[in-house]
Formats: structure tokens, C-alpha cells, sequence
């Protein structure tokens, strides 16, 4: 009893990582400089480039070791179908006028998706008991994932109220695209069997969908003028941090 409830929380934690990320939109003041903004935008270039690297790709490869003789394939397939499939809705968004922050929002909750998997497998493997993965490991994991998390939950809502939403407005929508974690945990959970051989294809295909929105929506906002130093080194800097994040806690 005890360790399904634990299991329960665990689960949660990347969530509120997100959460709390997302929250420090509360304390900006009302009016935002161009140069804040580029800021958040190099931020999140970085958060999304990083993430991509350690938190997607690296794992889908090492997944891949005892799964499929050529472990690479997965990393590929999954990131040119991530490409594929962002290069589609983009297409179609632009049709719809959808702007660039709403594909952030959409690419940033789309990785959360196999984060959340790679969480329930864990504690699936708790469960089961499994003597491979052991109830404090399975935590480790979730709280690595919720400490990186904190950063993507800003570059969520921080780029909104930049753009003139509200607080509370740019605050829901971080905590909407985290809350794919949990959910995508507790469906793993149930069907554990199934999704262990195709998570390193989602964990790159949601790889491919962050570079593709990186490339496509951000990376141009860092250059509307000449004066875009300070967010390239915003770039470096997000890029140092969850860098740091994935590879210590990782």
C-alpha cells in the first residue's frame, strides 16, 4: 500500500516542477523590455536544445542498447518523423495563423510525453519489483526530471506574458503542458508491456519536434535587430543550465 502511494507522489513530482517553473511569471513586473524578452526567448533556445541532447536523444540511444542491434536507428527515425511531423502542423498553424509561442507551447508539451513514460516505466518496474529499479531510484529519476522541469515551465509562461497575456493566463498554460506527465506516467503504468519497445522513438521524435520549433520559431526572434547579444548569451546560458541539470541528475 505504501508503495503504490509512493508511486502515486513520484509521479506528480515532475508535474510540480513545472508547476513552479511556470509560476515565476508572478513575480515580473507589468511592463517587459525588448531586451527581457530576448532574454526568455534565448532561455528557452537553450532549455530546448539541451533537453533535446541529454533529456531525448542520448536516453533513446541508450535505451535502444538492449532493445535493437543497431541502437541509432530509433534516434533517427524518430527524429526525422518528429521533423516530419512539426513541419505538417506547422504548415497547416500557419493556415490558422497560430503563432510562434503557441508551437513553443505545443513542441515544450509534446516532450513532456515521453519524460512522463520514462517516469512510469520506473515505477511500473517498482511495482513489479523489479530487483533492476528500486523505489528510491524510481524517485531520483522524477525529482531529476522535475528539477529540469522548472526552467521549461518558465520558458512557457514567461514568452507568454511577454507577448500580453496575463499572469494567471501565461501561469495556466505552463501547468497545462505539464500536466502530460503524470498522465502519460499512470497510462505507461497500465500498459507498461506495450510502450517499453517504442519509447526511445518517442523519446526522439519529441526531440525532433523541439529542435524543429527551436530552428523555425525562436531562433529568428534573436535577430529582429543587431543588438541580439544579450540573448544569444541568454542561449549559452540556458544551454549551461540544463546541461548541468541533465547530466548531474540525469
Amino acid at each position: 500500500m505504501y508503495i503504490l502511494l509512493y508511486c502515486i507522489l513520484g509521479i506528480m513530482i515532475p508535474f510540480v516542477g513545472t508547476c513552479v517553473g511556470s509560476m515565476l511569471v508572478f513575480v515580473l513586473k507589468k511592463q517587459i523590455s525588448d531586451n527581457f524578452h530576448k532574454i526568455t526567448i534565448g532561455l528557452a533556445v537553450g532549455v530546448m536544445l539541451a533537453a533535446s541532447i541529454w533529456s531525448l536523444i542520448i536516453p533513446s540511444i541508450e535505451m535502444s542498447v538492449s532493445i535493437y542491434k543497431l541502437e541509432w536507428i530509433p534516434a533517427v527515425v524518430g527524429l526525422c518523423l518528429g521533423i516530419l511531423f512539426l513541419i505538417i502542423v506547422d504548415f497547416f498553424s500557419r493556415k490558422a495563423e497560430v503563432k510562434g509561442v503557441d508551437m513553443l507551447n505545443f513542441s515544450v508539451t509534446l516532450h513532456n510525453i515521453p519524460e512522463g513514460m520514462a517516469v512510469g516505466v520506473c515505477f511500473a518496474s517498482v511495482l513489479a519489483e523489479n530487483v533492476g529499479v528500486s523505489l528510491i531510484s524510481a524517485l531520483i529519476l522524477a525529482i531529476g526530471i522535475g528539477i529540469q522541469n522548472v526552467p521549461e515551465g518558465a520558458i512557457i509562461s514567461l514568452p507568454l506574458y511577454a507577448r500580453g497575456k496575463t499572469k494567471l493566463s501565461a501561469f495556466m498554460k505552463g501547468v497545462l503542458s505539464g500536466i502530460v506527465e503524470p498522465i502519460a506516467a499512470g497510462i505507461t503504468i497500465l500498459l507498461v508491456n506495450i510502450v517499453v519497445p517504442i519509447l526511445p522513438y518517442l523519446l526522439s521524435f519529441a526531440a525532433g519536434a523541439m529542435i524543429y520549433v527551436t530552428i523555425q520559431e525562436l531562433i529568428p526572434e534573436l535577430h529582429v535587430n543587431k543588438k541580439n547579444y544579450i540573448g544569444i548569451l541568454s542561449v549559452i546560458v540556458g544551454f549551461i543550465i540544463m546541461l548541468i541539470l541533465d547530466v548531474s541528475l540525469g
